[in-house]
């Protein structure tokens, strides 16, 4: 079986012995290196992979042993194997000192060619084995690091992974317990502890202590699930309920699976629970507002149909852009009114979207605090405004260029006062009957809303006074208005 060859640095000042070594060494089947003086031997080990060097004592200017002594004074060839060659008898001391400057052999001359062979062999075949050797455990060490690099970053994954599990738990409202079906003990993590609302160092997880948590309802279907595992039943899902000690009450889910032993009888019981009250309030608040969507649909659709049947006008396109108006009107309201999710809206926005199509250029001045209107409120007091703002345009100020209009509201006892004055405009004249407009503005504010509706036709232009309870109002509490008269005002609608 081949092998890689190794070098062999042979150094002699004479050029006869280095051919001699040559021919006896070329058997080897080794890289013969050639060197004629101490220093093109370290020239050569400097750039060469060297396994033996087969060096001469008596040489001029560096001798066997100073090179021996320089080569092992650099760290990379503390460990080459040295071979020395001596012409002349050595004594014993001679031999000393050059095994101290790390010779490993003495080869006297002359020299027989079978024992230089066998003596450059065996230090060749060791610095191959060496090699072969540092090879493997270079291999060894860097399995080692990928096993160790492997082994840390499955650690890491399961590490992470538990974490992620009790991240999940926390924030899922997650629990998981167990149950020794043969001894009856129970263990609980801390997610089911806190899905229970005790402590480990408050609550001892008995069956009997469990059940005194649940509602009654909830105790029996427990008890029928136990008795399930027992006819052989594997399995387990259900919801509950829990009464926490502080009087909260939770609903959860629960999902168990039974351990079973060879013989088909369980042996443990596993499972896990999680806290759906959040969901449950969800569908409820879900249910309460499909029943007000449905509930303020009908409301809509009962005021679109007040409009569309009490509007009157002379001809027909003047019939649609009333109704068109009003409805734009309650449209607008109800964008303001789903924008904060039929919470309410607040009366300065709504006036802003009922002046927005008249593009007041400075002819409007509102002034006001901040009033949160209820939806009931805002659908109601939107019409009037829109009532008001269309007659405006249509015969009052906001229908000439010179035109004023202030809009000014204060809130007290609970109660919007809203005052509504034009002026500049065209001469005005008290109105000698009452039109929609009028009718449809007291109904809303009088009727609907429990509050006033007052006019006094000034000739300078009209000033209109709205008071409106902010609280729960009382329809028809306030029928009368002290200075309207019979002809209340003239409407777009006629």
């Amino acid at each position: 079986m081949g092998h890689e060859k190794v070098n062999i640095l042979l150094v002699d000042d004479q050029p006869a012995k280095l051919l001699a070594y040559e021919v006896i060494l070329k058997d080897l089947g080794e890289n013969l290196v050639i060197a004629s003086s101490g220093r093109e031997a370290l020239e050569i080990l400097l750039k060469t992979e060297i396994a033996v060097i087969l060096v001469d004592v008596c040489m001029p200017e560096l001798d066997g042993f100073e090179l021996a002594a320089m080569i092992r004074e650099h760290p990379r060839f503390q460990k080459t194997a040295m071979i020395f060659i001596s012409a002349i008898q050595v004594s014993d001391i001679d031999r000393l000192r050059g095994y101290e400057m790390g010779a490993v052999d003495y080869v006297p001359v002359p020299v027989v060619p079978e024992v230089l062979r066998a003596k450059i062999k065996v230090f060749a075949e060791l610095y191959r084995k060496t090699r072969e050797l540092e090879g493997l455990n270079r291999e060894l060490e860097d399995r080692v690091r990928a096993r160790t690099a492997e082994l840390e970053k499955s650690t890491a994954k399961l590490v992470e992974s538990e974490q992620r599990r009790s991240m999940a738990i926390a924030a899922g409202r997650m629990g998981s317990w167990d149950w020794d079906w043969i001894d009856g003990d129970w263990m609980w993590d801390e997610g089911q502890y806190r899905i229970f609302g005790v402590t480990p160092e408050t609550f001892n997880v008995t069956t009997a202590n469990i059940q005194a948590l649940l509602q009654p309802d909830d105790v029996e279907r427990m008890r029928k699930a136990i008795a399930g595992f027992r006819k052989g039943a594997t399995s387990y899902e259900a919801e509950f309920r829990v009464n926490r000690p502080d009087g909260e009450v939770r609903w959860c889910t629960g999902t168990a699976a039974a351990t079973l032993d060879a013989a088909g009888r369980v042996v443990r019981v596993s499972g896990v629970t999680v806290d759906i009250t959040e969901r449950k309030r969800a569908e409820e608040r879900q249910m309460l507002l499909a029943r007000e969507v449905d509930h303020r649909a009908k409301n809509a659709l009962a005021l679109a149909q007040s409009i569309v049947r009490l509007t009157r006008a002379d001809d027909v396109k003047s019939y649609v852009g009333a109704v068109e108006g009003r409805i734009n009107a309650l449209a607008r309201v109800h964008t303001i009114l789903s924008l904060s999710s039929w919470q309410g809206a607040e009366l300065g926005k709504l006036i802003e979207e009922e002046l927005a199509p008249y593009a007041p250029g400075g002819q409007i001045r509102v002034s006001g605090p901040q009033v949160q209107l209820a939806p009931a409120t805002a659908q109601t007091l939107v019409l009037a405004l829109h009532e008001l703002f269309t007659n405006s345009a249509k015969y009052g100020a906001l229908s000439t260029r010179a035109g004023r209009l202030s809009i000014d509201w204060q809130v007290a006892d609970d109660t919007l006062a809203l005052c509504w004055e034009e002026s500049d405009g065209p001469a005005v004249r008290p109105p000698k009957s009452r039109g929609f407009g009028t009718r449809s503005l007291l109904a809303s504010v009088e009727s609907q809303l429990g509050g006033l509706a007052q006019f006094d036709w000034r000739t300078e232009g009209l000033l209109c006074r709205l008071e409106v309870p902010l609280c729960k109002t009382r329809p028809g509490s306030h029928g009368r208005f002290d200075a309207p008269a019979p002809g209340a005002m003239q409407s777009a609608s006629g």
